[in-house]
């Protein structure tokens, strides 16, 4: 289904509400009515049906579908599990309440009666059962006015009105930063006076940066989100790309894990393929640190760490990833195999304190060679 809103007005999620409505009436009380066996259908949100979109280069959700019965021994606990996260969600929306995922947990974790049976045994499986509900609402889990933990930070040359408040993403005190909303969607742009965002994989070279200036120095932005990116990190790169058509730079550890990091905000994930539309930015460019700049800028040997054999295991695993499959980057995961070693972004203190900001980072961009 396509979305009849994304962000906009705080309070309007009634559209939400009845596609609940809709799908409980489709999949459990009609076959009930019918003497049938209710169960869910929705597309499958597996590695095996995810595809790259040649057209905009993100993973897409591919069309297989899996059915949740009611009557299967091993689905009949989720089945029960979707019903009830979506009906605490309808009475979130018709109380005007905005619940944390965390909220939706608890209130969702209950032993049922006669048993020693808990309905909900973590929160991963509620948040799991968020997701297939996005998948089949077709609506995000910030439409929903799900809230979340709030990872990202950004600093620069911009302004943004939230709410009622205006924040100058410039003015956040001494290596201050502002942590947008849980729904990107809902800011504004009042003005943007910057030529590229720069993300930051790890969050104490962000504040780094931020102490440095860095982004009054070169007239960019800086985003973070402190490793992994979260939702609100992903969808404001997006933005920034797409309605200021800002160059996006990622910049992580030369290792897998970084790799990785930097292919999430660019073509997406597979367990959030279903939102690669709002969330992944296909014009985002690596930047570095590659594993070819440890030998390229002499790293000293003393500040090369060994890779582990979860790193190794990593490196092989992306090579098989079809968005890993270029030369550019085939080549960059050959060499670490062959090497099997790693290095931080910090690593270049080494050479010179600063040596990232007025040396390694205006080069590249200067360059104009990234690895994609």
């Amino acid at each position: 289904m396509a979305s009849q809103s994304r962000g906009g007005d705080r309070g309007d999620r009634s559209w939400i509400s009845e596609r609940i409505v809709q799908v409980i009436k489709k999949y459990v009380l009609a076959p009930l009515k019918a003497e049938k066996i209710p169960y869910f259908e929705l597309l499958a949100r597996t590695k095996d049906n995810v595809y790259i979109d040649e057209l905009t280069n993100i993973i897409r959700l591919g069309s297989k579908k899996i059915r949740r019965k009611l009557s299967d021994i091993d689905e009949a606990k989720t089945f029960m599990k979707t019903v009830l996260v979506a009906a605490i969600i309808y009475e979130a929306i018709k109380y005007n309440k905005y619940p944390t995922i965390r909220d939706v947990y608890y209130d969702a974790k209950h032993t049922i009666p006669g048993t020693n049976i808990d309905t909900v045994d973590t929160q991963a499986e509620s948040d799991s059962i968020i997701e297939d509900l996005e998948v089949m609402l077709g609506a995000s889990r910030e439409e929903m006015g799900l809230q979340t933990d709030v990872k990202c930070k950004v600093v620069g040359l911009m302004r943004v009105r939230s709410g009622r408040d205006i924040i100058d993403c410039s003015r956040q005190g001494e290596g201050g930063a502002y942590s947008p909303p849980t729904n990107v969607d809902r800011l504004e742009f009042l003005d943007v006076d910057a030529e590229y965002v720069l993300v930051v994989e790890k969050d104490a070279v962000f504040n780094t940066l931020n102490m440095e200036r860095y982004w009054e120095k070169n007239k960019c932005i800086l985003i973070t989100a402190g490793g992994q990116p979260d939702r609100p990190a992903r969808r404001l790169v997006r933005r920034l790309n797409e309605e200021f058509n800002l160059p996006i730079y990622v910049l992580t550890d030369a290792d897998p894990y970084g790799f990785y990091i930097y292919s999430v905000y660019r073509i997406g994930s597979i367990t959030l393929s279903h939102e690669s539309v709002r969330l992944a930015c296909p014009k985002a460019r690596f930047i570095g640190v590659a594993v070819s700049d440890i030998y390229e800028y002499n790293l000293p040997k003393n500040v090369i760490i060994k890779a582990k054999d979860a790193d190794i295991k990593r490196a092989t695993e992306l090579k098989t990833y079809p968005w890993f499959k270029s030369p550019a980057w085939q080549r960059e995961l050959d060499l670490f195999l062959q090497r099997k070693e790693k290095a931080e972004i910090e690593a270049f203190s080494s050479k010179s304190l600063g040596f990232l900001e007025e040396k390694y980072l205006p080069e590249k961009i200067r360059s104009g060679h990234f690895i994609v």
